[in-house]
């Protein structure tokens, strides 16, 4: 007979990973690997919290204006889910979005969609959007766009200069966009070794996102004429925006 062994705790698996990040023997692969674990930890954290609160993975309120992942972005009257504070509610929406069928007008991301795996998290968000909105309801979603980096490939490293100046200026990264392929690298896969950012795990443009929201049932795709009322003002440039209507 097999013994029953007890599993550790996520919190307990939290400060055996503090522990060997603090061990100067820990190399550089395993310390890479831990710190994302440890942050995934804190975000598995916070969506338990709210999963008691709320079992069925519905809460009670249903709001018709939703932002999803925005941070510290506040959009006056919206209700913003995220992952981590500040936010009204904390979930971590790719194991769903925690509201009622058919109940929201309006959906709002920005710089959030590529910080999330596909085809698994992306996809399911998508089609949980679908779910959520009643019929007429819209999504927009905006993210890097591949296309204007791509579009500029081959090019010197001096080409990139206003892309890096506009997105990495504040980063330590910059010593290390030696060529223009460093400078895609860093859009489709953003992997900088340092906590504050989060990695991108997909790069999308105006076809993909068409292709993902129809997918997902969504009945039209179209480009979104930017509102910095809503949108952050400091994410138009570089970005590609679809509004997508269920």
């Amino acid at each position: 007979m097999v013994p029953h062994r007890t599993l550790p705790s996520p919190d307990s698996l939290a400060e055996q990973i503090n522990a060997l990040l603090e061990d100067p023997a820990t190399t550089h692969g395993l310390s890479r690997a831990l710190r994302a674990t440890a942050k995934e930890i804190e975000l598995n954290r916070y969506h338990r919290a709210s999963s008691k609160a709320w079992p069925d993975g519905r809460i009670d309120t249903t709001p018709t204006e939703v932002q999803i992942g925005g941070g510290g972005h506040h959009i006056e009257g919206f209700f913003n889910i995220d992952a981590v504070p500040p936010a009204d509610l904390l979930w971590d929406v790719r194991e769903g979005i925690p509201l009622h069928d058919d109940t929201v007008q309006f959906l709002f991301s920005e710089h959030f969609l590529e910080h999330i795996d596909y085809p698994r998290s992306a996809k399911h968000y998508v089609r949980e959007a679908h779910r959520v909105l009643a019929t007429g309801g819209r999504i927009v979603t905006g993210v890097p766009d591949a296309a204007y980096a791509l579009n500029k490939y081959p090019a010197g490293v001096e080409q990139a200069d206003e892309v890096v100046e506009r997105w990495y200026a504040k980063r330590d990264c910059l010593g290390d966009i030696n060529t223009y392929l460093d400078l895609i690298n860093y859009v489709f896969r953003d992997q900088d070794d340092d906590p504050t950012y989060t990695p991108h795990h997909w790069a999308y443009d105006h076809e993909k996102l068409t292709q993902l929201f129809t997918e997902a049932g969504f009945r039209s795709v179209e480009p979104w004429p930017f509102d910095p009322a809503i949108a952050n003002p400091k994410r138009q440039w570089g970005s590609v925006y679809v509004v997508a209507t269920k």
